[in-house]
């Protein structure tokens, strides 16, 4: 089993932390976006995984450090990492071409700013299985058509008319996504562009209507992280589910407390210090950070960062920030927030 990840966009709904950070690399609970989704399908798969395919865009921007991130998360799960770049952003079906040589056999695709949590088996019977949720607006989303032997028959991007309530959430398995690559070098060849892009549902739709048997493998949790708002609640959701799991350390031992205290679910990274401080709850915080004479719930703080006199919440603050909450003097970069 193979898992190709484009993950060459920018992440302009999350600036300004996604400005010197790669959004997908942004950490929830602890852990990259990109790690956590890498490692929650394989989960899910139930399988070894030989090759991760990784799509990256401009090395300015996803350098040498990033590839050996995605290296390292790769060779933990036993599997090869292959590097690829998509030099122009042409869409979601460009992205996957780019992975061309690591286009075979059974895959599974997956956009890196989303995260999961589901339980089921691929269904043997079908050459591919897209994930959706359940959702209650499914006209402000793509959805999927099924027919009688709940088959997907039909792709249908934000319906005016019910169509169904499962939304695809931007994660497939192809037994042979070869396939796939035929129809979308079909798609390339013939400039078939939505949007300006070459899209993925070009390809999808040209294999069902060859016959190709599409199956909805459904997911119980479909967490965002498309923007500061809905990262912090995936943050939130991910700690619960961390402590429900009882699977991951959220607390380093190396955490210093003094006359702190700290309210679960919250994932503290090592050196961290907390002086006359409350923490959580839904905190995360990373590593080397120092917060003094603080209040801090509900949020995001990266690494080497320092707050103090601080009152926190709905909060999302980036590496090697110094913050004040009595400043007088303030020194702030382009697409800074403070509300």
């Amino acid at each position: 089993m193979k898992i190709i990840v484009p993950m060459a966009g920018r992440g302009s709904r999350l600036r300004p932390h996604s400005l010197t950070v790669p959004k997908p690399l942004i950490p929830v609970a602890g852990q990259p976006i990109v790690h956590r989704l890498v490692k929650d399908i394989a989960k899910v798969l139930k399988q070894p995984i030989e090759e991760i395919a990784f799509v990256l865009g401009d090395p300015a921007f996803f350098g040498d450090d990033v590839v050996e991130s995605l290296t390292a998360l790769a060779q933990d799960l036993g599997a090869k990492a292959s590097i690829y770049r998509q030099d122009q952003p042409l869409g979601t079906g460009h992205a996957i071409m780019s992975a061309e040589p690591s286009l075979s056999g059974p895959a599974v695709i997956a956009y890196a700013d989303t995260l999961i949590r589901a339980e089921f088996d691929l269904d043997p019977t079908a050459d591919s299985v897209i994930w959706t949720k359940r959702v209650d607006n499914p006209e402000a989303y793509g959805v999927v058509k099924l027919d009688e032997n709940e088959n997907i028959v039909e792709l249908v991007e934000k319906p005016e008319s019910f169509v169904s309530d499962q939304a695809v959430i931007g994660v497939y398995y192809f037994k042979d996504v070869a396939v796939l690559k035929g129809k979308l070098q079909e798609v390339l060849d013939e400039n078939v562009m939505n949007g300006g892009e070459y899209q993925i549902n070009d390809g999808i739709k040209r294999m069902m209507a060859d016959g190709k048997i599409f199956k909805t493998g459904t997911v119980d949790e479909w967490m965002d992280c498309g923007n500061k708002n809905v990262t912090l609640e995936t943050n939130a959701k991910m700690l619960g589910f961390l402590t429900s799991d009882n699977e991951e350390q959220l607390v380093h031992d190396s955490v210093i407390l003094e006359n702190a205290n700290i309210i679960a679910p919250c994932f503290i990274g090592e050196g961290t210090i907390l002086r006359n401080t409350s923490v959580g709850p839904n905190v995360s915080i990373g590593k080397n950070c120092v917060i003094e004479d603080s209040s801090v719930k509900n949020s995001l703080i990266q690494n080497q960062t320092n707050i103090k006199n601080a009152n926190l919440d709905d909060a999302m603050i980036g590496n090697y920030v110094k913050y004040d909450g009595n400043f007088t003097k303030i020194s702030i970069g382009d697409y800074s927030v403070l509300e």
